[in-house]
Order: C-alpha cells, then sequence, then structure tokens
C-alpha cells in the first residue's frame, strides 16, 4: 500500500512539473508579457515573423543552447529520481526489518563456546590474629576460612566439523537466507593440575565436575547426542546434557552436562564427542578453545564472507558452495588454558572466527546502484537524442524532451515494483522494455519515419544493456562507471569541437 500511495505521488508530480510549464506559458500569454508578432517587413523585405522564425531555428540549432536543455532537465528529473530513492530506502528498512523477524523466529546467528570443563575446589586459608585482654595479655587465635573456587580447563585438542545447509524462508514479498548447521565436535582434555592454581587448596571436588557448552540461541537448538566421554572413546559412557551452562558471567547460553570424575581423575585423557543441530541466520562463528582448534565448515552457500580475528588457512569457493578449514593455535588468544573464575576475568568473545552467509548485491542495493547512474543514464539518452538530431536534422521539442524524461523516470519506479514480485533480472526486462517501446512510440510520432524510430529503439536498448551490464560488475562497477564519464566526454568533445569557429 505504501508503495502504491508513493508511486500515485510521483506520478502526480511528474504531471504537476509538466502543468506548471503549460499554466506558466498560459498566464504569461495572458498578461501580455507573449504578444503576438506583428508581421511586417524590413527593409530586405523579411517579415517580423520570419525574422523571429529564424532567430529560433538559429536558437534552436545551437548545441549550447541543446546542452544548456540537457543540463536543466536532468536536474529537473532528479527530483522524482530522489523520490524513487527514498521508496527504496523504506522498503529495505522494511525488509530487513523482516529478516530480523524471521531470525528470531528461525534461529539468531550462531556462535560456538566451548566445550570447557569445570572442576570445583576449596581453598583452605587460616590466619593468625593476636588479641589483648584487658590485663594486656596478649593470646594468638587461628581463625580458618573456606573459599568456594572453580576451576575451568580448556581442551587440548578441539576438532569442530560443520555442514552449514542453506535454506530460505519467505514472508510476504520478502525471502531470508537461513541455514540449519550439524556440527561434529569431538577432542580431550589432558588432567588439569588444580594445585597450581593455588597453594590452599583444600579439597577437589572431582565428583561435582561438569562439561560446559555455550552456543548464542539455544531455542534453535533441534537436537543435541549425549556426550560421549572417557579415555577409550569407543567404550565411552554417555552422559545426559542438561540446560544451562552454570558459568553464565563467562558462557551466558548453552547447557551442560554433570559428571562425576571421581573414578578417572588419574586416567587422563579425557576424550569427547558429541553431535549437534541447530538452526541459525546471517553467520556462523567459533571460539578456538583448544591448545590446538581444527575447524572444518562446508556449505551449499556460494557467497561466504570470512570474519573474525584469524581468517581460513585454506578455503575453496565455487558456484556448488564453499569449503573452509582453521587450524589455530591458543597463541592466537589472549586467555590461558587453565584459570580460576573467581579470581581471574578474561574476555572469550575477543578471539572468534567464522563465516557470513553473505549475499553478495541484495535487490535493493541494485536499485538503488541503479538509481545513483539515473542521472547519468539520462545525459547518455538525451546525447544520444541529440546526436540523432544532428544526424536527420530535426529537431525534438522541448516538451517532447521532458516527457522523454519523465519515462525515464517511471523506469526506477517500475524496476522496483516489478523486482519485488519477480526478482531483478525479470523486473528489469520487463521495466526496461515498458520504456523502450513507450520512448519508441513517442518518438515515432514525432518523426514518422519508422526505420529512425527502430534506431532510437536499438540505441536505448544499448544503453539499458549497458547500465545492466555495470550493475552486475561488483568488483569493476567504479572503473566502468568512469569509463562511460569518459566515453560521455569524448562524445561531447567532438560534438563542440567547432562552436569557437562557428561563432
Amino acid at each position: 500500500m505504501d508503495l502504491l500511495l508513493s508511486s500515485i505521488g510521483i506520478i502526480f508530480l511528474l504531471a504537476f512539473l509538466a502543468g506548471v510549464i503549460f499554466f506558466a506559458l498560459f498566464m504569461a500569454k495572458k498578461a501580455g508579457l507573449i504578444k503576438p508578432l506583428e508581421n511586417s517587413e524590413n527593409a530586405s523585405g523579411e517579415s517580423t515573423i520570419q525574422i523571429y522564425a529564424r532567430h529560433v531555428r538559429k536558437l534552436n540549432d545551437s548545441l549550447i543552447f541543446r546542452f544548456t536543455l540537457i543540463a536543466l532537465l536532468v536536474g529537473l528529473m532528479n527530483i522524482p529520481l530522489g523520490m524513487v530513492e527514498e521508496i527504496v530506502d523504506e522498503r529495505n528498512v522494511l525488509y530487513h526489518s523482516v529478516l530480523s523477524d524471521i531470525s528470531d523466529t528461525w534461529g539468531k546467528q550462531q556462535a560456538l563456546l566451548g566445550p570447557a570443563l569445570l572442576i570445583p575446589y576449596t581453598d583452605k586459608i587460616t590466619t593468625v590474629r593476636t588479641l589483648t585482654d584487658k590485663d594486656g595479655n596478649e593470646r594468638k587465635v587461628n581463625k580458618t576460612n573456606y573459599y568456594e573456587r572453580t576451576a575451568i580447563l580448556l581442551p587440548e585438542d578441539l576438532n569442530i566439523d560443520v555442514q552449514l545447509l542453506n535454506q530460505s524462508r519467505k514472508r510476504g514479498l520478502y525471502d531470508a537466507q537461513v541455514y540449519n548447521a550439524t556440527l561434529d565436535i569431538t577432542g580431550k582434555f589432558e588432567r588439569p593440575n588444580i594445585t597450581k592454581l593455588s597453594s590452599n587448596i583444600d579439597q577437589i571436588h572431582w565428583n561435582r565436575a561438569w562439561l560446559t557448552l555455550g552456543i548464542t540461541d539455544t531455542q534453535a537448538i533441534n537436537r543435541v547426542s549425549h556426550l560421549n566421554w572417557g579415555k577409550d572413546i569407543n567404550n565411552a559412557r554417555k552422559i545426559d546434557f542438561e540446560p544451562g551452562t552454570k558459568i553464565v558471567k563467562t558462557i551466558a547460553n548453552g547447557f551442560h552436562a554433570p559428571m562425576d570424575l571421581t573414578a578417572e581423575k588419574d586416567q587422563t585423557p579425557y576424550n569427547f564427542s558429541l553431535q549437534m543441530n541447530v538452526n541459525g541466520s546471517k553467520g556462523f562463528y567459533f571460539s578456538p578453545f583448544g591448545k590446538v582448534t581444527d575447524v572444518t565448515i562446508k556449505s551449499d552457500w556460494p557467497h561466504p564472507s570470512f570474519q573474525g580475528s584469524v581468517l581460513p588457512n585454506t578455503r575453496q569457493i565455487s558456484q556448488e558452495g564453499f569449503t573452509a578449514y582453521w587450524s589455530i593455535p591458543n597463541l592466537a588468544r589472549n586467555y590461558p588454558q587453565l584459570w580460576t573464575l573467581n579470581s581471574e576475568t578474561y574476555d572469550i568473545n575477543e578471539s572468534v572466527a567464522g563465516v557470513n552467509i553473505f549475499e553478495s548485491i541484495s535487490l535493493y542495493s541494485k536499485i538503488t546502484r541503479a538509481i545513483k547512474y539515473g542521472s547519468l543514464f539520462f545525459i547518455l539518452t538525451y546525447i544520444t537524442f541529440l546526436i540523432f538530431e544532428m544526424s536527420i536534422n530535426k529537431r525534438l521539442h522541448i516538451v517532447q524532451y521532458g516527457m522523454i524524461g519523465l519515462a525515464l523516470s517511471m523506469f526506477y519506479l517500475t524496476l522496483l515494483s516489478a523486482a519485488e514480485h519477480f526478482g531483478f533480472f525479470k523486473a528489469y526486462l520487463s521495466a526496461a522494455s515498458i520504456i523502450v517501446v513507450m520512448v519508441s512510440l513517442y518518438s515515432y510520432s514525432a518523426i514518422r519515419s519508422m526505420p529512425r524510430t527502430s534506431i532510437i529503439a536499438l540505441l536505448l536498448t544499448g544503453l539499458y544493456v549497458m547500465l545492466y551490464s555495470v550493475l552486475k560488475l561488483e568488483e569493476s562497477a567504479l572503473m566502468s562507471g568512469t569509463l562511460l564519464l569518459l566515453l560521455i566526454l569524448a562524445v561531447m568533445m567532438y560534438m563542440t569541437r567547432n562552436i569557437g569557429k562557428q561563432s
């Protein structure tokens, strides 16, 4: 509805601009500012009307006048062009709002933190106090305090294999790119030397240990397997996960597996494995928790954008998807393998890596780029008509130039309206075809020559093909646009090379 109202507004604006011009001419004539010429003759026998017509023809044939007219019309046509750009911005904001809503229901951008092994222990600290009684006698009193601490241990080896399957979710006119991720996580923990964390350890609570794994959006979890844990992974015991990480200040969202390590505290390494399936959108990230973290991400999405503090060691990208591999040592981050949560604080989110499900150029970005070339396209079209006029020695009226400019302005609104329903290519083809047919038929009514009208249609088609080619060039768009400007400048220099001689 908003687009319809805005379209109607632009059409009324275009009609208003044309009406203002005709009304100004009518009022000027009525006020006597424009008076009919008296058909008198001069000494050479030439009538006033003939003199007037000769001067008008001379002015109309002047390249300076034609270029001035083109500049004026291009400036006026930027008014409806700016209105179309505002509509595109509004639709783009609405589009991203819908994408955000879809992400909230399907799954947000996911980041994997962990796994980490948590082992509680108790510090016993004895202090000696000297007390003096009322008679001045001193005595020493021992006071013992017990403090609960939690040691966090990171994996020695961590291997993460991720399969990202791209999916599309539609809401109204908009499609959102989301993914379903299958994660296979394996690795091992070495026996932690917790005694080096404190010289006052009274007891290590191996029976209250737990393994925690963080994931950004837990509501998007589809499935999590048992935790396979043990020295021999083939005969590992299976432990069920429970909600929450139990260390929300360090890892806010996720789940944990409680375990009793009393019987196996000296049986290291602790090998583990688990699988999980989650939904997500926008991107997938991970933190390098292992002493060596090896991550492989495979996806059928052909436009990855690798992000984070560490880029992949190797990557392969094709139209069928991509494969990326990271191997990250613990020296690339700023937190250790073992520390005490209660007394040391580290930002485990500072060193993350991953990939964005990047859409190379969105629909509204393409349309915005097309509008950015609007003024250039107006100039190209008018110069094309000007060259054509010079070749056939016939001039179009200023009103006809204005109508052609209004038709060109409608191209962008037609492109926006159709692209939301049929995609950019089909919309561009439809909008360009409509405008080429309209302008060609209008030109035929002015020059009454089918061969010449066909030439105009071919020239306009070439301009639209050239504009589409520039829009498709992502990395070299600036270079292509610059070359077009140089070409226009060269044509204008060639056309104006004899102005000084003629004067």
